[in-house]
């Protein structure tokens, strides 16, 4: 079973990372300031593409914008590919610049 943990520091840099039994499989580098999560990048390792997980991680970086009331700048092309094929379903947290 996937496992999911939003891991920030003290300058609130860092990554949403996925576990599958207990090994990193995959992770996106974000930022969080002034009421914005910046995600830069999306990576799943080789042994684990084309099994759902970057979707995991999607799912979970929109779940955590709404719980937190934050607004995601998707500097990641995965990212903001998943913001256009579904616009309106993410207008509450894509922040458009």
């Amino acid at each position: 079973m996937a496992e999911l943990e939003m891991n920030l520091n003290e300058n609130q840099k860092g990554t949403l990372d996925l576990f599958v039994e207990g090994k990193r499989i995959g992770f996106m580098e974000v930022i969080v300031k002034e009421g914005t999560l910046t995600v830069f990048h999306t990576e799943v390792e080789p042994e684990g593409r084309g099994k759902g997980y970057a979707k995991n991680l999607f799912d979970k970086l929109i779940s955590y914008a709404r719980e937190n009331n934050l607004t995601i700048i998707p500097l990641c092309p995965y990212v903001h590919g998943q913001f256009e094929k579904e616009p309106d379903m993410f207008k509450d947290v894509w922040k458009k610049e």
